[in-house]
């Protein structure tokens, strides 16, 4: 990271395979981090399935997992991620001569999350296909995905230091810095008495950071001190710092120790500018001069500067002596000291971790996740309770079940998994040409790639299969399932491209065309499964063909009240317009949406790749029955016999 601080990765880094390896290793993590959804507990063995997820930006599995198992997800970070006009992503470098500087801010979001998905989208989307049963994400979609679907977040550092953005939704939070109860810690004698026998020092180091020259860096740092007259605290860190250098009376060089200890002992502190740090400082009231590498570093030093607590950041590898020398002065002057001591005593009356918890709850959808039995237990089971009216879907805890199973009130073919929170990820269309367009050209991709699998897949099945030991017979008959894997996607992407996504995007866009001049467009709702579609169907075909006929007489008189003659004429295109693309939009959706919802309930039914799902969510419901029950009682699980 140290070598790639920005999005765009270095010649060493492209030239030494950095890149392939990063990706093979992002690859790793999204399969762990769906394990650690679904795999019992390590140590009890106990049966577990997430009943909620919390989770932060980096680890990309974030959304993919709560949809497979349609669950809340609740983001949580320690830099900003969200689209703002106050203050750029962390991640984007910025020259904001040409372009008002919150336009170019907000923009700097949207551009790290596209960069972030053209490098990483196959990965994710192979693996949404592959371990979580669930289609690839739209390039046009995946980007933005978290603001779409308006998932709440909580950023945790303090509201003092970043107020939240005016320009955040409700949804979003800042809390406070999550800080830690200070450990028991019994200093070394040989660190004690060296901070008690002069001045207090600063304290300078980074921490998990691995430099090129550590040599060099030390060096520049016993400089500056001396430069500077202060005594100094060096923590060796992952750079070890100092190496075998003896300690004297005005350096010491440290092991490990809790900032929390520490930093009520020392005068200032020269660090990276990871979050924490920079957090534990401030809390204890101590001037920061932070020396960015990568990521979030340089954002936080920009913040400490502009609140004057601190003097403005320097690069690593722009550092020397004299402007060390410089920034610990800066540290120790009387004014900037008072402001920190200001800063930390408005910082304590903030408690990050509390109002983290409270904004976590206040956002879970508790109707949706209650056993409606069981008010104390969280919903695991829907349940379709017969009633006079149709049916009532009836949430369940496994213990609810469990019991109701035991005791042969309810079939074990009318229970299924809770979709608590069940998410569409959705295109949205502006008018027909750019939707059929963007429809045809996803269709030949995905037939394409599907294509290609197909000469390419049978190759690697077959020289996976000799070094993992096969015979070359068990090889050639990977390499034939493979080829008729690839052949099958092939056709279905045309069939779905031709019989679903076309027709669907057609409508959609059709639909959408009063929006190019100011009009409202109806939610008809979304299309889960084929009752849904012919719903949705229904009602787009009812509301097209009767606002498409109306209006075009109301238009012309609305815009004639308003605006005159020039009313009128705008009110007659508006009108027009409408004529066409409302009914259109409604004999279109006759086809799309019900091929929609039919398409959603064959793909509800193929669960292959969720079996582990499917295990651990039956091994919880025994453990529960077997907790209330006791273990000789027979268990009847749902979709048994």
């Amino acid at each position: 990271m140290v070598k790639n601080p920005g999005l765009i990765p270095s010649l060493e880094s492209l030239r030494g395979g950095d890149i392939s390896k990063k990706r093979k290793m992002i690859k790793d993590m999204l399969h762990g981090f769906w394990l650690s959804c679904v795999e019992p507990d390590e140590l009890s063995g106990q049966a577990f399935v997430a009943d909620a997820i919390i989770a932060n930006p980096p680890s990309f599995a974030h959304v993919h997992c709560a949809e497979a198992l349609a669950v809340p997800l609740h983001m949580m970070f320690t830099m900003p991620w969200t689209s703002t006009r106050a203050f750029p992503h962390p991640l984007a470098t910025l020259k904001t001569d040409n372009i008002e500087p919150g336009t170019a801010y907000y923009m700097s979001y949207g551009v790290v999350d596209f960069m972030t998905w053209q490098g990483l989208g196959d990965i994710i989307n192979n693996w949404r296909s592959n371990d979580l049963n669930l289609e690839k994400v739209p390039a046009c979609v995946g980007p933005g995905l978290l603001d779409t679907l308006k998932v709440p977040w909580t950023y945790c550092w303090s509201p003092t230091l970043v107020p939240k953005p005016q320009d955040w939704p409700s949804y979003i939070d800042v809390c406070g810095f999550f800080m830690r109860d200070e450990p028991e810690y019994e200093p070394p004698r040989e660190l004690a008495d060296f901070l008690e026998s002069g001045p207090m020092p600063v304290y300078i180091g980074f921490g998990s950071i691995v430099l090129e020259n550590a040599q060099e860096m030390t060096r520049t740092i016993l400089q500056g001190c001396e430069r500077a007259g202060v005594r100094a605290v060096i923590s060796r860190g992952w750079s070890n710092l100092g190496g075998d250098s003896p300690n004297t009376k005005d350096v010491f060089y440290l092991g490990d120790c809790p900032h929390e200890w520490l930093f009520k002992r020392v005068a200032a502190v020269v660090h990276h500018g990871g979050a924490g740090t920079t957090a534990c400082g401030l809390l204890n009231a101590r001037p920061t001069f932070i020396v960015p590498f990568f990521g979030d570093q340089p954002f936080w030093g920009s913040i400490i500067a502009s609140k004057g607590i601190g003097p403005v950041p320097i690069r690593h590898q722009d550092l020397d002596a004299d402007n060390l020398a410089s920034a610990l002065r800066f540290c120790l002057e009387p004014e900037v000291q008072k402001s920190t001591q200001a800063m930390s005593e408005l910082i304590r009356l903030e408690h990050g971790v509390k109002s983290a918890v409270e904004s976590f709850h206040a956002r879970l959808p508790a109707a949706n996740i209650t056993c409606d039995l069981s008010h104390n237990h969280p919903a695991r089971w829907s349940y379709s309770l017969p009633q006079a009216r149709g049916t009532r879907q009836l949430k369940l805890s496994d213990t609810a079940l469990a019991i109701l199973l035991q005791r042969k009130l309810v079939k074990p073919s009318d229970v299924q998994p809770l979709r608590a929170v069940p998410y569409h990820i959705d295109i949205n269309h502006w008018d027909p040409l750019t939707a059929g367009a963007a429809s045809l050209f996803g269709t030949v991709s995905n037939f394409t790639v599907a294509l290609g699998g197909t000469f390419v897949d049978p190759y690697k099945k077959y020289r996976s299969a000799l070094s993992s030991g096969k015979d070359k017979k068990t090889a050639s008959l990977a390499s034939a399932a493979a080829a008729g894997k690839g052949l099958g996607q092939a056709s279905g992407s045309v069939v779905k491209g031709a019989l679903v996504d076309m027709p669907l995007a057609l409508a959609e866009g059709l639909r959408a065309t009063p929006k190019l001049y100011g009009d409202t467009v109806e939610d008809h709702g979304k299309v889960t499964d084929w009752k849904s579609g012919g719903v949705v169907a229904g009602k787009s075909f009812g509301f097209g063909m009767y606002r498409g006929l109306t209006e075009f007489v109301t238009k012309p008189m609305d815009g004639a009240k308003k605006e005159g003659s020039l009313g009128f004429i705008k009110g007659v295109g508006k009108g027009s317009v409408g004529l066409i693309a409302k009914p259109g939009a409604a004999m279109v959706g006759l086809i799309a949406y019900p091929a929609k919802g039919i398409y959603e309930s064959i793909k509800a039914l193929n669960r292959s790749g969720l079996k582990r799902l499917d295990m651990a969510r039956t091994a919880r419901l025994e453990a529960a029955r077997e907790l209330e029950l006791g273990p000789e009682a027979a268990l009847l699980a749902p979709g048994g016999e």
